[in-house]
This record gives structure tokens, C-alpha cells and sequence, in this order.
């Protein structure tokens, strides 16, 4: 499905999979690729997807995609590094809100043809 693909068309296309996927479960999408300039770690933050839930709650997406299972698979490469600029992306994007709604992080894991939702995949407290 992928193969031939560069590594920016792969990653918009597993992105495109992971929206239509969370659409169909009724969540709405909000930003696209929301970019911060420079983060806390000395490089920016970029949040794949943000989509509202049914509930309200704002949900902060990484995406992640690989061929297979192997090495752990997609889920297990959203590394500490990774979820410290994705918390500094979303508590930028949150300062536009007088009060913060309820909000959480979900990986979306593509291994392959398999999709993977893991909702409240970490926690922004834990920083």
C-alpha cells in the first residue's frame, strides 16, 4: 500500500487514514498539523491532529505509522522526547482558550493494513 512512497507521503497518508478513521467514530477535526516554532527541547512541536470528541473534549493526535509490527510497532515510537513536544505544541495551541476545555492525547498506531486506536494514550500531568 505504501511502497514507492516518501517518507512526508507516507506520513500524510497514514494522517489522512488516522482522520477518516477518527471521523467515522464521530469526533470532528479542529487544526491539521498544528506547528510551534521552538519548544523546551530546543526543537519545535507538531501535533498531527486535533479533533473534538462527541463530549467536547479536545483531543490532541499523534499519528504514527510503520510497516510492520516489528520493533515494538508504531505505538511503542512515541518516545518521552516526542510526548514532552507534543505537550508543548498543545499548551501553546490551549493559550488561545480563556478557560481550557477538557482535553487528552490519543495515538493513532498504523502497523501495516492495522489500525490502532489508543485514546488517553499519556498523560500531560506526568511532565
Amino acid at each position: 500500500m505504501f511502497k514507492g512512497l516518501s517518507t512526508k507521503a507516507l506520513g500524510d497518508e497514514a494522517e489522512t487514514r488516522a482522520l477518516e478513521y477518527l471521523c467515522r467514530q464521530g469526533m470532528r477535526l479542529e487544526e491539521r498539523n498544528y506547528r510551534v516554532a521552538r519548544g523546551p527541547t530546543g526543537r519545535g512541536g507538531e501535533i498531527d491532529l486535533i479533533l473534538r470528541a462527541l463530549d467536547g473534549t479536545l483531543v490532541f493526535v499523534e499519528v504514527r505509522t510503520r510497516a510492520g509490527g516489528s520493533h515494538g510497532g508504531a505505538a511503542a515510537s512515541v518516545s518521552r522526547t516526542k510526548q514532552r513536544r507534543l505537550i508543548y505544541a498543545a499548551t501553546h495551541y490551549l493559550s488561545r482558550f480563556s478557560t481550557s476545555p477538557p482535553c487528552r492525547f490519543d495515538v493513532v498506531a498504523i502497523d501495516g493494513d492495522h489500525i490502532e486506536w489508543l485514546p488517553a494514550a499519556f498523560d500531560a500531568t506526568c511532565w
